[in-house]
């Protein structure tokens, strides 16, 4: 790796990317990452790493597991080799992982496009996952079952060892064979089975001498009667594994004829576990996705270095927008290196697509090409000192910088004399100033303070000491030179007011003016910070206010939404008693016209309509504590986008177009678009205005489907329920059925459109059940066809 890359750490955390991947299809394509300084190739990683850590956030269980690294078996399957079982379950655990993989990207809810399209390069391999698992078992031996022959051949063997092993049992039992035996046993050599005879005994038991004991004493022989047996097993297993040869040459085969697809697969693979460990590894740094651009601008917010452990003190800078190059000072460990290495680090992990332990707004140009002079490099071979080592790293840099570089100097003009030091700083500063890089630099030199006060795009910054403990704080603060500590550090540590006067004495009164100068400012910068951060912590709270009106305020709003469907629900049990009711009345009426003469028969609709209205009466008053208040006059002046309330329906909707020469207004009620008369129409504002204290006037409150009984020529013998869910379209038929049958239609038409026929479907299993319905059908020729429903009302 580049030499920079390892001074700013990027290995390391190539490293800690490494540890996060769960294969090592994924590992390796972490080790081998490399910062890429173009702006479409750093967003494109930057985009798939943001989709892995939101799909980790959301599901953080990915089923990524069992993925092997198995492109050595498919290449050397293709090429006509022959795979052994375990490395055959290999290839099958892997191709199911995939499989699962894919099929759980693919089902994701959202918009992933990066991870959906690395998931479409995953193959289905589930022919060669069964082919696999039906031959080989979980030992990765070849399984009875794998083909017919292979069963029948094991099932000779077996029983031809069961065969031999009667004989040889036989043997054992027999008391004349016991004096000859060694051991009480038979075992195995060369393949066969033999008997332990003892060398003395060789020719009482005729047969193959196999092998003897290291001693000489005993030898393994094959008696003379399982030569043949033997010979027959040795066949019979040599059968066998012929035809295992076979089975694995066959699998072999089959995945290497998927050489092409199965790359393609395992890339893709290894590419989704590489993305994937980078969301795990930006979940682990609490980090957040850099804005970019190539314009040499970087603007840290809070950054934190990724490798510091413990309480961390984040850092804030700016660079390429006021100012190009920044000159650090302050005291050794109190952060300055951690910073310049931040800068750099950041910008490389930028480069790489990795999220950047930092608040959001963070943004970063990974175009540039980054330089670092870091640490100490001196070299007693070389013979080179701290000063020449550094410098001629320098050197090096100087020829390379081009405009919009990234360029980290640590002790800048360090390691000798300091006049000429400070004097050789503040000439390489000027020269990458004017070659339009952009430079960090740390230094104690006091004369580079001045100097960035004095050399336009150049700013000074220090890192805060706390002169009452003598301990870092490790705050940047830009805009303020690093405080002289010394005289102070000595006297708070004792030593005597005398040499510490005479030391200042010493100075110049040209260097106190400007120890003045820079105590002055850095404490105008203190006040300024604490002053922004109490501004701050007022914000904090008054956004936490504010969030805390906007919960109640949710709340409110659901408990309202609970209460209001409550009021729903009993207003629509009401309606349902009182059909249930016209109903009946109904049936009686028509029962008692049928059985009275004349006169009985006007007796009975007058009862008929004494009752109705009496009903009428009584649904009035109950829905009148469920209806919302409204004026009793219709708005003026009504304009599209109005939010309006729909007297008849009960309902508030949306005003698509203002009212038209008819006094016709359209509106969006739910997903229906109606026509409405104006005088129906009331300001949802003004109904909310009224309250319920005033309560609506009667003919307000009224229902629709009253309101219409009382005047049937209203009735039209259609019912337009396109748009409308099924729900919602068996309410409103139920109730303009009721209507219908006041209004005396012996047939109506329900309009239901053709769409995907559920609606349709759904209204004729409703209409089945309904009491008022005699027949219906699909219209015919001029009647609507299938997106129309012609209902017969019984009477």
């Amino acid at each position: 790796m580049n030499k920079i890359y390892s001074k700013l750490e990027l290995d390391i955390i190539l490293q800690r990317l490494e540890e996060k991947c769960l294969s090592p299809l994924g590992a390796e394509l972490a080790r081998s990452l490399q910062p890429a300084r173009d702006l479409e190739v750093a967003r494109r990683r930057l985009q798939a790493t943001s989709e892995a850590e939101q799909v980790l956030r959301r599901y953080p269980d990915i089923p990524l597991s069992n993925i092997h690294d198995i492109r050595v078996e498919v290449a050397r399957a293709a090429v006509g080799g022959l795979l052994e079982g375990q490395e055959l379950l290999r290839v099958a655990a892997t191709l199911a992982g995939g499989r699962r993989l894919r099929q759980f990207l693919l089902g994701l809810e959202g918009n992933w496009p990066v991870l959906r399209e690395m998931a479409t390069r995953i193959g289905d391999f589930r022919h060669l996952e069964k082919a696999i698992g039906q031959a080989i078992g979980a030992d990765g031996e070849v399984v009875d079952q794998a083909t017919p022959r292979l069963l029948a051949l094991r099932q000779q063997v077996r029983k031809t060892q069961e065969r031999i092993k009667e004989r040889l049992d036989g043997y054992l039992r027999s008391a004349e064979m016991q004096k000859y035996l060694q051991d009480n046993l038979y075992t195995i050599r060369n393949d066969r089975y033999v008997l332990p005879i003892k060398q003395e005994y060789r020719h009482q038991v005729p047969g193959l001498i196999h092998d003897q004991s290291a001693s000489g004493a005993t030898l393994f022989i094959e008696p003379m009667a399982l030569v043949e047996l033997n010979n027959e097993l040795r066949r019979l297993q040599a059968a066998e594994a012929r035809e295992i040869e076979a089975i694995l040459r066959h699998l072999s085969n089959l995945i290497g004829r998927e050489q092409e697809t199965l790359e393609i697969t395992l890339a893709a693979l290894g590419e989704l576990d590489f993305t994937l460990a980078k969301g795990r590894l930006s979940q682990e740094m609490a980090a957040v996705e850099p804005r970019l651009n190539n314009e040499g601008r970087w603007h840290i917010y809070r950054g934190r270095h990724p490798l510091l452990k413990g309480r961390v003190v984040p850092v804030s800078l700016t660079l390429g927008e006021d100012f190009d190059t920044l000159v650090i000072t302050g005291p050794n460990t109190g952060g300055k290196t951690v910073t310049l290495k931040t800068v750099g680090l950041f910008t490389l992990m930028a480069q790489c697509g990795l999220h950047l332990p930092a608040a959001a707004g963070t943004e970063v140009d990974p175009t540039a090409a980054v330089y670092a002079d870091i640490g100490d490099e001196q070299s007693i071979e070389q013979s080179l000192s701290t000063f020449s080592a550094h410098m001629a790293q320098i050197v090096a840099i100087l020829k390379e910088v081009t405009p919009g570089s990234l360029v980290l100097l640590d002790e800048l003009g360090a390691g000798t004399d300091p006049t000429e030091g400070a004097a050789l700083a503040m000439a390489i500063l000027d020269y990458l100033t004017g070659a339009g890089a952009r430079t960090v630099a740390t230094t104690h030199y006091s004369e580079l303070k001045a100097y960035a006060y004095a050399t336009p795009r150049v700013e000074n910054a220090a890192v805060e000491f706390d002169s009452r403990t003598l301990q870092p704080t490790y705050n940047l603060i830009i805009g303020t030179p690093g405080e002289s500590n010394a005289f102070v550090i000595a006297s708070r540590l004792g030593l005597s007011p005398t040499i510490i006067d005479r030391a200042r004495s010493l100075l110049g009164e040209e260097n106190q003016r400007v120890s003045r100068l820079i105590a002055g400012l850095a404490e105008d910068k203190r006040v300024s910070a604490r002053e922004r951060e109490e501004a701050e912590i007022l914000r904090r709270e008054a956004e936490a206010a504010r969030a805390e009106l906007v919960r109640a305020k949710e709340a409110w709003q659901q408990q309202a939404a609970r209460e209001m469907e409550k009021v729903r629900e009993e207003a629509r049990g009401l309606l349902r008693r009182a059909r249930a009711e016209i109903r009946e009345i109904m049936a009686r009426l028509e029962k008692a016209m049928a059985e009275e003469s004349l006169r009985g028969q006007q007796q009975a609709v007058t009862r008929a309509r004494r009752q109705l209205k009496e009903l009428e009466d009584a649904v009035d008053a109950g829905l009148a504590q469920y209806r919302p208040a409204a004026p009793n006059r219709p708005p003026e002046n009504l304009q599209a986008g109005d939010r309006v309330y729909l007297l008849a329906w009960g309902q508030a909707g949306e005003v698509l177009s203002p009212p038209n020469d008819q006094g016709e207004v359209l509106v969006q009620v739910g997903a229906l678009k109606v026509t409405v008369p104006l005088k129906e129409l009331r300001l949802l504002e003004d109904v909310a205005r009224a309250g319920s204290k005033n309560g609506p006037k009667k003919e307000d409150t009224k229902p629709g489907w009253l309101v219409k009984a009382a005047g049937n020529d209203d009735i039209r013998p259609e019912i337009d329920l396109r748009g409308l869910t099924v729900e919602e379209a068996c309410h409103r038929v139920d109730a303009y059925l009721d209507d219908a049958v006041l209004a005396g239609l012996n047939q109506v038409s329900l309009i239901h459109g053709k769409g995907t026929g559920a609606l349709r479907a759904a209204l004729q299993d409703y209409l089945r059940q309904h009491p008022l319905v005699k027949g219906f059908r699909l219209g015919g020729a001029g009647e609507g066809g299938s997106g129309v429903t012609v209902v017969d009302i019984g009477r």
